[in-house]
């Protein structure tokens, strides 16, 4: 496996392997933001095929209450495996290091992400690598209803933002 930044060119295979309806993380949307130099979408790629996706958000966490309990703290967003036959195989958590990596070489020293209260596997999984809780908050997003003509459809998911400092990996 390895896992490279989204290529303009990768936009139109991501929507064929992993069709996104999401608004605002849609594959497109994700890549803008990296080309603008807000983000860097991550794209972990196994038999020439992307298994996944996470995105480094540099300016972080949107909600209110994460922004107020770590101001400036880059987000990973949006990790994601599929199909879901490739889960707990370590492409998350090879997710997660590189995306650890990227922000200590941009001298960051703290890297935060969200998980869903339904999401204990994750959770889980966040823990292990050294991820503590800070805040909660709700994770409020939007996306396109295929099923019914295209309707947008608003969600609000409980979450906690979770934090690790990435000191030790600067050493």
């Amino acid at each position: 496996m390895r896992i490279d930044s989204c290529r303009a060119e990768d936009v139109a295979v991501l929507e064929r392997f992993m069709p996104s309806h999401s608004v605002d993380g849609s594959h497109g949307a994700r890549f803008a933001r990296q080309e603008a130099g807000g983000s860097t979408y991550l794209i972990p790629w196994l038999d020439g095929r992307p298994v996944g996706h996470a995105e480094v958000r540099w300016t972080g966490c949107a909600a209110t209450e994460v922004r107020a309990a770590r101001p400036g703290c880059p987000e990973i967003n949006g990790l994601f495996v599929w199909p879901a036959t490739l889960r707990s195989r370590g492409i998350g958590g090879a997710l997660v290091r590189a995306a650890e990596e990227l922000a200590v070489a941009r001298g960051t020293g703290l890297m935060g992400l969200g998980v869903g209260d339904d999401n204990p596997r994750a959770a889980a999984l966040y823990a292990r690598l050294g991820y503590r809780p800070v805040v909660t908050y709700v994770d409020r997003w939007a996306y396109l209803d295929v099923d019914v003509d295209g309707e947008r459809r608003e969600c609000a998911d409980p979450c906690v933002f979770m934090v690790k400092r990435l000191d030790a990996l600067q050493a």
